[in-house]
């Protein structure tokens, strides 16, 4: 599985190889391409391996980090039973399946009915939202926060 986000990207050549031209975000070992960065940009840039990430947790819901970006974090976590019920006043929140499947439960059920799923789906809970996530299995989920963002919920 492969997930692309474009933001300013141009393609430099070979189909399939971007480069920013305002923030260098990747560069591939096997083409040369001309920087429009510092080279300190480019030394701070690093190859990501989540599979890798899913060894690093040792137990349901204590997330690992994955890497920051902008004002964001993003955390890696094995969801498996059920977590508390909770919120947050202030910040959304993303929930990418990467493998297994989830339910989200929404304590207000008046206009949505429980989130269901499965890898390579996710959904935002919007700031305000009581929610509860839960699996039967062994899931593992992307969640993509602001940094100041509380595990637990408010």
């Amino acid at each position: 599985m492969s997930l692309t986000l474009y933001d300013n990207w141009r393609n430099k050549g070979e189909e399939g190889h971007f480069i920013s031209l305002s923030t260098v975000q990747f560069i591939s070992t096997d083409h040369d391409y001309t920087l429009y960065e510092s080279q300190d940009a480019v030394s701070m840039i690093s190859r990501i391996n989540i599979e890798e990430k899913m060894k690093e947790i040792e137990e349901p819901w204590s997330p690992v980090e994955v890497t920051k970006l902008n004002n964001q974090v993003v955390r890696l976590a094995m969801f498996k039973g059920e977590y508390p019920w909770h919120k947050h006043t202030k910040e959304d929140e993303l929930f990418f399946v990467v493998k297994g499947k989830i339910i989200i439960r929404l304590r207000e059920k008046k206009e949505k009915p429980d989130i269901s799923l499965r890898e390579g789906e996710m959904v935002v809970i919007p700031k305000g939202i009581e929610h509860s996530p839960k699996s039967s299995e062994e899931s593992y989920v992307l969640m993509f926060e602001p940094i100041a963002l509380k595990s637990k919920g408010d």
